[in-house]
């Protein structure tokens, strides 16, 4: 066992006092060491319970005959991290995350690691940390929050953020808004609908990282207790076949995870994180990936927040791997932290509302949730949620009203300046001029909010909340930063984003482009702290956003 390097021997008689010094005794150090890497905190709604499934995944891991110690890891919560310059440390937070995990478990010599979290890019940057260390690990998922109620119609955190733009446009009054701030989130979980957070849960279950069940079991449920004392002692089985996390995180098992984010219509942040994933894995998975699997595999189901159905109903239905039972077809059969493969869990599932999980010939639309947009605005790529998008604003062209910032898009959506047939374009807000590529969902809930979804379009070299819905591109790369053509677009410019043909191109010859491009400067932004190592090392989003060697 890898834990043997600190446990046995003469010469580790000072590493076995110090484990003594916690409590462990000599029968507790014979036993394979696993580490539970828990996320909680008292922040995030996705993760104040997690110190209770903690405790199941180490009464698990007792059970199993192995010995748990628990480790802290940061988590940041996008949604009040969101409209302002905390949203900054969003994303490079997922390194953060990633190299916790590592340096804990090499510098304790670990024998595995339950992985425990819930949102967004804690996930992703967990499974990274792990795959740089050749010990056995499972994932953990904190489970979905409930939905709320307010009179006759079911909220979601998304509610409560469409919300300020129809205060603006004069359908809700702030009265109201305050009842349905107190309804919107209900309880512990992930955010309700197939946002960024249930989104990896999902994709993570599909890949075969988490046992079935654990991405769709409400987070208050005892299924979800359930689910994490199974895990624990399945990552001590785990440990004595020495099955480690890269033999479940493969090219089969990536595009897997792909499929299942085209069926499911989930969030475009996936397009950062599974390549990223993918960089530790040493496997590759593109853009291309992407837009192929999703001409191939449809969008099955209507999930919010373009969609009508949350977490809890999917759950319902049948889960994901009842989604994975429709869509068997187009899977490859990879081995799963179960034991089983993932055609025989898809085989042995079933769905018991075929309104909530479509079949393939009956699908929400004909292509998957996600398409990859390239044209002179986008060479390297953009991404687009198809599965939010009004089948009548697939195709938009209109006049450009460019925003340096977030913020100044924000107030001049609020100020009533955006009208319909535009199209706003939000730049420096990539992975290097953000810094950080911060999430946004006020700007485009406030375009929603206000009624305007169905006639404005929004494109940046930013990226989305898993919680946005409309005509939204994000990524655009080259970012504006890097001197991609997002910077180059000025007031008026034609604007064209085509879904169907999976183009996205602002009508300017290239050799205005270029006439352009001559002009332009980079933004000039003094940065502090660990951004301001971050900037230089990171990639753009059309590669996951992931730290690259200065020079």
């Amino acid at each position: 066992m890898r834990s043997d390097e600190v446990k046995k021997g003469l010469e580790r008689t000072p590493h076995r006092a110090l484990w003594k010094a916690t409590g462990l005794d000599d029968e507790d150090l014979e036993r394979p060491i696993i580490g539970v890497a828990n996320a909680w905190n008292d922040i995030l709604p996705g993760h104040v319970h997690l110190d209770r499934l903690a405790k199941h995944v180490r009464e698990g891991v007792l059970s199993g005959g192995g010995t748990p110690v628990e480790f802290g890891v940061m988590g940041i919560c996008d949604g009040i991290a969101m409209g302002h310059a905390g949203m900054n440390f969003s994303l490079p937070s997922r390194e953060l995350v990633a190299d916790t995990v590592e340096s804990m478990t090499q510098a304790h010599r670990l024998d595995g690691l339950v992985l425990l979290a819930s949102c967004d890019k804690i996930l992703p940057g967990m499974v990274m940390g792990a795959l740089r260390v050749e010990a056995p690990s499972i994932v953990v998922t904190g489970g979905p929050m409930l939905p709320g109620q307010w009179g006759e119609r079911q909220t979601t955190l998304v509610s409560s953020f469409e919300g300020i733009g129809e205060v603006k446009a004069g359908s809700l009054t702030e009265a109201e808004l305050a009842e349905i701030e107190e309804v919107s989130c209900p309880g512990c979980g992930s955010c309700q609908g197939m946002y960024t957070a249930n989104t990896m849960a999902s994709l993570f279950e599909g890949m075969g990282l988490s046992l079935p069940g654990c991405a769709t079991a409400p987070a208050v449920s005892a299924e979800r207790d359930r689910i994490a004392r199974r895990s624990g002692r399945r990552i001590v089985e785990l440990v004595e076949t020495g099955e480690n996390l890269q033999r479940f995180v493969t090219r089969s098992s990536l595009l897997n995870g792909v499929r299942l984010d085209m069926a499911l219509g989930g969030s475009t942040n996936t397009a950062l994180h599974l390549p990223a994933i993918a960089n530790e894995a040493g496997v590759e998975l593109t853009l291309e990936d992407f837009d192929q699997i999703g001409r191939e595999v449809p969008h099955l189901c209507d999930m919010s927040p373009g969609g009508q159905y949350v977490l809890l109903d999917l759950d319902r239905a049948g889960g994901v791997q009842a989604v994975m039972s429709r869509i068997n077809e187009f899977l490859d059969d990879a081995p799963t932290v179960s034991g089983t493969g993932t055609r025989g869990l898809a085989e042995s599932a079933r769905v018991s509302d075929p309104e909530v999980i479509r079949a393939v010939p009956d699908p929400v639309h004909g292509t998957g949730g996600i398409a990859v947009l390239r044209g002179n605005l986008a060479p390297n790529g953009s991404v687009v949620k198809t599965g939010a998008v009004h089948d009548d604003m697939l195709r938009h062209e209109g006049p450009a009203r460019v925003f340096d910032s977030e913020g100044e898009a924000m107030d001049a959506i609020m100020g009533g300046e955006i009208v319909g047939g535009d199209v706003v374009v939000i730049r420096n807000e990539g992975p290097k001029g953000g810094p950080g590529m911060p999430e946004m969902l006020s700007p485009t809930s406030a375009i929603a909010g206000m009624g305007l979804e169905r006639s404005v379009a929004l494109l940046t070299d930013g990226r989305f909340s898993g919680g946005t819905r409309g005509p939204c591109v994000g990524h655009v790369s080259p970012e504006a930063a890097a001197g991609g053509a997002i910077g180059l677009i000025e007031g008026g410019d034609a604007v064209k984003i085509d879904v169907p043909e999976r183009r996205l191109s602002v009508d300017l010859s290239e050799g205005e482009l270029e006439e352009r491009r001559a002009r332009w400067s980079p933004p000039d932004e003094e940065l502090s702290g660990w951004l301001a190592r971050y900037v230089p090392q990171v990639s753009g989003a059309d590669e996951g956003a992931v730290l690259r060697p200065e020079g």
